[in-house]
């Protein structure tokens, strides 16, 4: 194998000058420049990654945990994949700036992140980014805290730097867009308490409503559901039964999320209901493979992961850089993508009042 100093001897030079073009630290000649070059490639030598990053205490490493291999489901049209394209939009970053991306999975288990951060600190990484499968609190070791690091879809008590999804204004901003469309009974069924999105979403929901003076009617809210699985409709198709029966039933119905939406348009349908023209459904991730091919196509509000891993990773680029890190989470925001399985009321009296 040829070495810096195969190359100084092929091209007439000294070591030191294959050097300065290596790592384009010092000024050298085009003629010098070209030699050395030339000299590299017709030895095929290949610089020493590991003595450069000794030199500059640089690696030109990011870790990154994640859950995204291991807990990545066989049928992706049953879950979605939220920690993936978080980690899609980091490794855009990374790519563009050069740097190495190294990816280490938590195998569904918390208590691998310790080792996984050891092994970072063994290959240099100069940060970290934490990402987790959904908006939740999590807690680091305290060996987190000789490295900087960034958490994504998740924070912790210690302000470690995070990005998180709003959660509370895309809420908002759905029912905003909901009573602008003439819906002012809205019903909302709430995800489980355990997801810290529950509160922040019922939040938004009641600030919408509050600043169109819609006062807040607890049986549109009529329960907090316990439980995700999508083998167990036996409460949600309870609650939607008393939402159709109240005196003055829901014209729209705000699901937790769009697998709940999947679920309450099959309910409906076994009931003998249409959307949206007896009732509108709304739902919430933008989870693509559910929201285009439901039909009527689902109205919802995008979690914007791939924006949250972009962000996360110019978050530890910045920190890297320099010490000083937020002291408050970087809120993400999600477009609403208005379809077809809402009824806009405006719209349809201004079709009839045109005919």
């Amino acid at each position: 194998m040829a070495t810096i100093y195969d190359v100084a001897k092929a091209a007439g030079v000294s070591a030191k000058t294959v050097s300065r073009v290596l790592n384009q630290d010092a000024p050298v000649g085009r003629e010098t420049r070209e030699k050395v070059e030339q000299a590299i490639h017709a030895l095929g030598y290949v610089p020493s990654n590991a003595a450069r990053m000794m030199r500059s205490n640089r690696s030109g490493i990011v870790g990154l945990i994640t859950g995204a291999i291991s807990q990545t489901s066989d049928n992706p049209e049953l879950t979605g994949l939220p920690d993936l394209f978080i980690v899609q939009g980091i490794q855009q970053v990374m790519a563009a700036q050069k740097k190495t991306l190294m990816i280490a999975d938590t195998a569904g288990s918390a208590d691998n992140i310790p080792h996984l951060l050891e092994t970072f600190r063994q290959h240099r990484a100069e940060g970290i980014i934490y990402v987790a499968d959904y908006h939740k609190q999590i807690e680091l070791p305290d060996t987190a805290k000789s490295i900087p690091i960034v958490l994504a879809n998740c924070f912790d008590t210690r302000a470690t730097p995070a990005v998180l999804p709003d959660d509370k204004l895309g809420q908002k901003r759905l029912v905003e867009r909901l009573i602008k469309a003439g819906h002012h009974r809205i019903a909302l069924l709430r995800l489980p308490e355990t997801f810290v999105a529950s509160d922040l979403r019922f939040q938004g929901y009641c600030d919408a409503t509050s600043a169109a003076s819609i006062p807040f009617d607890p049986t549109l809210v009529p329960i907090t559901l316990q439980d995700d699985d999508p083998r167990q409709l036996g409460q949600l198709t309870e609650a939607l039964k008393h939402l159709l029966n109240l005196d003055q039933p829901p014209t729209v119905i705000c699901c937790g999320n769009d697998k709940m939406a999947l679920r309450v348009y099959g309910i409906l349908r076994s009931m003998g209901l249409n959307i949206p023209e007896d009732i509108s459904i709304a739902g919430y991730d933008n989870y693509t493979l559910i929201a285009e091919t439901l039909y009527p196509a689902l109205t919802t509000v995008e979690l914007p992961y791939r924006d949250m891993g972009r962000q996360a990773a110019e978050l530890i680029l910045d920190m890297i850089k320099q010490a000083d890190h937020p002291n408050e989470p970087a809120l993400m925001q999600g477009d609403v993508y208005w379809r077809s399985s809402v009824t806009d009321f405006f719209t349809t009296n201004v079709k009839m009042f045109q005919q």
